[in-house]
């Protein structure tokens, strides 16, 4: 399946700010054992935020599409965290979030918007679709980790 460029031109490459390093380990105990479920159709998008959840300790399986992740959903156990990009094929990820909150296993997984539409009430529109959180585009990986930190339950790991 080929990938396409956001209509904005935009791609989620992470933007010039510090990694979080000083954080890192923190997140890392908040993280760890969690698998994320990645819905971006953009090949630089995909690398980009795998490898920073991957730094942090995070399982991520990735999908190119709405349907996909519908798929991926309901006959996969042990996802806990959705990063969720909007302008994509097939199903856009405001469809996709609204037919998320749908199946009763994920009715509480937390859905962080990942996207490069910036508009105003962008934001509004992805949590009225079922976002948790929302994350523009060039994401900055302190902002993405605080989000995922703020939307995990605490891990037995961080709590020592």
């Amino acid at each position: 399946m080929s990938t396409s460029q956001d209509q904005s031109g935009g791609d989620a490459r992470l933007d010039r700010a510090p990694r979080a390093s000083s954080r890192e380990g923190l997140y890392r105990s908040v993280a760890a054992g969690t698998t994320a479920l990645m819905v971006e159709d953009d090949q630089n998008s995909r690398f980009a935020l795998r490898v920073l959840l991957e730094r942090v300790g995070v399982t991520v399986v990735v999908v190119t599409n709405g349907a996909a992740a519908l798929q991926t959903l309901k006959h996969s156990a042990g996802i806990n965290l959705i990063l969720m990009d909007i302008m994509m094929p097939i199903m856009d990820g405001y469809e996709t979030m609204t037919a998320i909150r749908k199946i009763p296993a994920c009715k509480d997984h937390p859905i962080i918007a990942v996207t490069a539409k910036v508009s105003d009430g962008e934001r509004k529109r992805c949590l009225a679709a079922g976002a948790s959180d929302y994350i523009p585009k060039p994401v900055n990986a302190a902002e993405l980790l605080e989000s995922i930190s703020r939307w995990l339950p605490a891990q037995p790991e961080a709590q020592k």
